[in-house]
C-alpha cells in the first residue's frame, strides 16, 4: 500500500517568532523540512507583518524566489523579481482621526510609520522604541510621518502594555481602523478589514491553491485571521495565548524547530 500524499499544497509561515529564530536566522533542519515539503508538491509562502523593506533581505538570504505576503497583508511581493504585485495603503485622514480620538482617550502616543513601496522607509518619532536591528529613520517632527502614502502606523504608550493598548484602541477606534499586535512592543494601526488572511488569499489565488489546501504557522494575535482562513493552524510553543486558543495544534518553539517538527511528521506519513 503506497503512502498518502503530503496533505497540503501550501505551507504559510510567519517570520518573527515562527520561521526565524531569535537571531533572525532559519535553522538548517527547518530549511530542509521546507525543501522536502516543496519537493512533495507544496508551495511555501512567507506571510509577515514586516513591510517589504524589512523582509527583503531575509528572503534574499533564504534564496526565496516566490511570492511573499508582507505588511500585515497589505503587500503581495514577488521576491524573485523584487517587485510589488499588490499594495494597500492606509487612509491617512482616517488614521489621523483615529489617532486623535485614541490620544484623547489615553493620552499621547509614541508613533512610527511604514511608508508604501519596495523601498519605503520606516520613520519613527520621539519616544518610539524601534526593535533592535531593524532600519528606521528618526524624525523630530512627527508631522513628516504623514507626508507620503503609508501601509500602517505603529503606536506605543508610555504606561499601557501591548494587550491593554490593543484593547482600548479597539474599543475606541475599532470602527475606523484595525488594531493588531504583531509582536512585543509592536501595536499597529491598519486599514479596516486588512489582515494577513487578505494578502494570503490573494497570493493563494495566484498560486491556484485553496484555503482547504493550506497549513499555516504563527505566533502572535495578528496570525489569528490567517488561522481562520487556512485549513490547519499551528501555533508555536512561544505563541501568544490568544493564538494558541484558536490553533488546531501547538508545536515546539521557533528556537526548537517547531515548523520542522510538524512538517517532518506530515512528510513521514506521506
Amino acid at each position: 500500500m503506497s503512502p498518502a500524499p503530503f496533505p497540503y499544497k501550501l505551507v504559510a509561515t510567519d517570520l518573527d517568532g515562527t520561521l526565524l529564530r531569535g537571531d533572525d536566522t532559519v535553522s538548517e533542519r527547518t530549511r530542509e523540512a521546507l525543501v522536502a515539503a516543496t519537493a512533495a508538491g507544496a508551495a511555501h509562502i512567507v506571510v509577515t507583518g514586516r513591510a517589504v523593506p524589512w523582509t527583503r533581505h531575509i528572503l534574499d538570504d533564504l534564496g526565496y524566489k516566490g511570492i511573499a505576503v508582507c505588511g500585515q497583508g497589505a503587500q503581495v511581493y514577488d521576491a524573485g523579481a523584487h517587485r510589488l504585485l499588490t499594495s494597500v495603503t492606509l487612509d491617512r485622514q482616517l488614521a489621523g482621526l483615529a489617532l486623535s480620538k485614541l490620544e484623547a482617550e489615553i493620552g499621547p502616543l509614541a508613533l512610527a510609520a511604514s511608508r508604501d513601496g519596495v523601498d519605503g522607509e520606516v520613520l519613527f518619532g520621539p519616544g518610539y522604541q524601534v526593535q533592535e536591528g531593524l532600519p528606521a529613520i528618526y524624525l523630530d517632527d512627527t508631522k513628516a510621518l504623514w507626508a507620503a502614502p503609508l501601509n500602517k502606523l505603529y503606536v506605543q504608550h508610555p504606561e499601557l502594555d501591548d494587550d491593554a493598548l490593543v484593547k482600548v484602541a479597539r474599543e475606541t477606534v475599532g470602527n475606523l481602523v484595525d488594531i493588531v499586535m504583531a509582536g512585543p512592543g509592536i501595536v499597529e494601526i491598519l486599514p479596516l478589514g486588512l489582515t494577513k488572511a487578505t494578502g494570503l488569499s490573494l497570493a493563494a489565488r495566484r498560486l491556484k491553491v485553496k484555503a482547504a489546501e493550506t497549513i499555516a504557522f504563527g505566533d502572535m494575535p495578528n496570525d489569528i485571521p490567517m488561522f481562520g482562513w487556512a485549513a490547519h493552524g499551528v501555533a508555536m510553543a512561544n505563541a501568544h495565548a490568544e493564538l494558541k486558543a484558536v490553533a488546531d495544534e501547538v508545536t515546539a518553539s521557533n528556537e526548537e524547530d517547531g515548523i520542522a517538527v510538524v512538517l517532518e511528521r506530515l512528510l513521514g506519513a506521506a
